[in-house]
């Protein structure tokens, strides 16, 4: 199966049905009157998070989805049958915008939701509507109603309480693995995270909280270098980012060089994701000298004029892991919290996730643009593809 994170369709409701003109014609009963029944109302179109989808491939190949029409009116007052309901299964953390308002219809967050995305049309009525005392043998109908029809982008984001921030062999699918029971590929080459990964941490009986590894980020990811900043959407919904740092790194990139390309991208990605809390993981200290490290770490703080949390670990023997991971889930806890007391902090966290989106998606479509212009102002890439610039590969669930 390949993990596939957006896809574009077009959805279109049912028409309401017809209603019908006719009048009563029976033996031995003289001027019936008209008996002309309703249209049916057409099939709206619905989506539904479901928890055993893990990606939107389903979507990919087939661009057009249309509910039922509803049935016409039909004599002797019959209603016109109503057209079935479109319900469309997604995976959990998947958004809907319309992609001609820009607008949001519905953000799926729990397993089991269900959101009204196109309104089906309304039914006509039949001739019977119309009758009155002065007018006995009415000849008007109506026309049902056309339903809704949208453009729509589908966008899988990934539920995390934690995402995972850094260059690529930074350490972070070493850190999942370190603090969960989640297995991604860990390996000594740039790059070996290709989809997101999740992993849950129990940091206590009945306490527990999600971590998100993304993609590593390189310089210039904003304009479409490594694997871009697509993935980078996927930490909209996440209450801490954790910034790791390699202080060992493999290549002339020095730690602080490096911390900072990371803060570059994401605020170019959104400043809104960038103004949200993060930690600062100083990881990989095992391969440092004890003499070093005190002088290494410094040299990451002032370079970023870091003021935040600082955790000095090394993920894969679990040094300072734990100690981590602890006060992760405390501070969640405590957000948790103040939410329940506090119910206009749902509202306003729910706005910075729309702006995360939006600055992103706006982002992300500039970069496409760029690439697009690249790509046609040179004749070897006369056959540009969106797809191929599209990270599809193979996904294992962990």
């Amino acid at each position: 199966m390949k993990f596939v994170d957006e896809a574009t369709i077009t959805i279109e409701a049912g028409k309401g049905g017809n209603g019908c003109m006719s009048f009563r014609r029976e033996k031995f009963i003289a001027k019936g009157g008209p008996d002309g029944g309703d249209g049916g109302d057409g099939g709206s179109v619905y989506v539904e998070a479901d928890e055993s989808l893990n990606t939107l491939i389903d979507y990919r190949f087939q661009p057009r989805y249309n509910a039922q029409n509803g049935k016409g009116g039909q004599s002797r007052g019959c209603t016109g049958a109503k057209g079935d309901d479109l319900i469309m299964k997604v995976p959990v953390g998947t958004t809907v915008v319309d992609i001609d308002t820009d607008e949001v219809l519905a953000d799926m967050t729990k397993i089991g939701q269900i959101e009204k995305i196109a309104q089906g049309g309304f039914h006509g009525l039949g001739n019977t509507r119309f009758k009155s005392s002065v007018n006995r043998a009415p000849r008007q109908t109506t026309n049902g109603s056309l339903g809704e029809t949208r453009n729509v982008k589908l966008e899988l984001k990934v539920l995390a309480d934690v995402g995972l921030l850094g260059l690529p062999n930074a350490g972070k699918s070493t850190f999942i693995r370190s603090v969960s029971a989640a297995t991604p590929k860990v390996a000594d080459y740039p790059f070996t995270t290709l989809v997101p990964n999740l992993g849950v941490v129990s940091t206590e009986k009945h306490k527990s909280f999600v971590i998100a590894d993304i993609p590593g980020i390189i310089e210039g990811a904003a304009e479409g270098a490594g694997l871009g900043i697509q993935f980078l959407k996927h930490l909209a919904r996440n209450r801490i980012l954790l910034h790791l740092v390699d202080m060992a790194p493999w290549d002339d990139v020095t730690p602080p060089a490096a911390a900072q390309v990371i803060v570059r991208e994401l605020e170019k990605f959104s400043p809104t994701l960038a103004a949200q809390p993060r930690w600062l993981v100083l990881n990989k200290l095992d391969m440092v000298p004890e003499e070093e490290q005190e002088e290494r770490c410094q040299a990451v703080v002032d370079a970023l004029g870091w003021e935040g949390p600082v955790y000095r670990i090394s993920a894969i023997n679990k040094m300072g892991t734990q100690q981590l991971v602890q006060d992760i889930q405390v501070m969640l806890d405590q957000l948790a919290l103040q939410l329940v007391e506090d119910p206009e902090l749902v509202e306003a966290e729910l706005q910075v996730r729309r702006a995360i989106d939006r600055e992103g998606r706006e982002r992300i479509e500039q970069m496409r643009d760029e690439i697009r212009a690249k790509r046609r102002g040179d004749d070897d890439f006369d056959d540009f593809d969106d797809d191929d610039y599209d990270v599809e590969v193979e996904y294992v669930k962990n």
